[in-house]
């Protein structure tokens, strides 16, 4: 049977990973007029769910289940900057698979792992961690699709003093494109990518004292 409160602690935003200091572009997003209120922010959580979030489910279904090996230097690692191409998206990615793995080695000590490297990618490192936490790779997959819309729209209900109320409903609208985007994603790699998000991810690194670190 699926781990179900294993799936539910992944997917809490109060998971101590780091994913809490990156809002996913959205701070660029907000400061550039892109996102600017509900709508906007609706808009801009659609179009990061079906492509960044996409993306990187599907790696992480693949780690799951083993079809690209984890360990560093390998095919995760390398399948993962390939659709990462922004050099600021890359460092957000590994920063968060970083924090991902250091939570992993203490509830999982008996897994190796060594073996992902000091800085895997947040693909990489999740779809070892649903492994680990004996999650199917569907799960994993929504796991990561989720965390990729709340981690946003935290961000922007913090950036734009939005009420918590409402930017809870738009989640719980989008929650039938997330489980969409999950399926999709367990069943194949997927390759596209959102030249607007890296630009926005690249933009962020000349922002002066910046809230968040991406």
């Amino acid at each position: 049977m699926t781990n179900l409160t294993t799936l539910l602690a992944l997917s809490d935003s109060r998971l101590p990973t780091g994913g809490h200091v990156h809002s996913g572009g959205v701070e660029e997003a907000v400061t550039s007029g892109l996102v600017r209120d509900l709508p906007t922010l609706h808009a801009y959580l659609r179009r990061r769910i079906s492509t960044h979030g996409l993306v990187t489910a599907s790696l992480a279904a693949a780690v799951h289940r083993g079809i690209l090996p984890a360990a560093a230097g390998e095919r995760g690692d390398a399948e993962t900057d390939a659709r990462t191409p922004a050099p600021a998206a890359r460092a957000a990615s590994r920063a968060q698979g970083r924090g991902l793995v250091r939570l992993a080695r203490r509830v999982w000590p008996a897994e190796d792992w060594a073996a992902l490297g000091a800085t895997p990618h947040l693909a990489v490192a999740a779809g070892a961690v649903g492994r680990a936490g004996g999650l199917t790779p569907e799960h994993t997959a929504l796991s990561v699709v989720y965390t990729t819309m709340t981690g946003s729209a935290t961000a922007a209900q913090r950036l734009l003093a939005l009420d918590p109320g409402d930017v809870a409903a738009v989640t719980f609208g989008l929650s039938e494109l997330c489980e969409q985007t999950a399926g999709e994603a367990a069943e194949e790699l997927a390759d596209l990518s959102d030249p607007l998000l890296d630009v926005l991810a690249q933009r962020h690194l000349d922002r002066e004292r910046p809230l968040f670190a991406s």
